[in-house]
């Protein structure tokens, strides 16, 4: 976390302290997702490689999906506010790349936010900067 010269955190990572204590004891978690920056702008999260890859060493795309997920809800909950509850109806992802080893970030960016849908793209990368999944979620805002 960053202190500016007043000595105060930004909003944008308290709330994402905020969602990673939200996120203690559930699949976040036990994936090690971190959320590093949050705004109703852009969602920015981290996930190893280690733990969470298939057979071949390779980072699972199911794990590509779970961070895409996480991020894209939390997006939507951001948009939705407090007192609305939000569920994701709809996901795709296009795995364009393998990850070995190293942590992979994902960014999230909201398409559309509406009264009962909002739609993000999520952008997974690893340490390079190179693109190795993009997703898109759909949720649900309900009452």
């Amino acid at each position: 976390m960053s202190i500016d010269q007043n000595n105060q955190v930004s909003e944008a990572e308290q709330l994402a302290a905020m969602f990673n204590e939200i996120g203690a004891g559930h699949l976040t978690e036990r994936m090690d997702i971190v959320i590093s920056s949050a705004t109703k702008e852009e969602i920015v999260g981290t996930m190893p490689v280690a733990g969470n890859t298939q057979v071949y060493g390779l980072l699972h795309g199911g794990a590509s999906v779970v961070l895409a997920e996480t991020l894209g809800s939390l997006m939507a909950a951001l948009h939705a506010g407090a007192d609305k509850q939000v569920v994701g109806v709809d996901i795709n992802a296009t795995h364009h790349r393998s990850a070995k080893e190293g942590r992979v970030t994902g960014t999230c960016r909201v398409l559309h936010a509406g009264r009962t849908l909002v739609v993000s793209e999520i952008v997974v990368a690893d340490e390079a900067g190179r693109r190795v999944c993009t997703s898109r979620i759909t949720c649900l805002v309900k009452e």
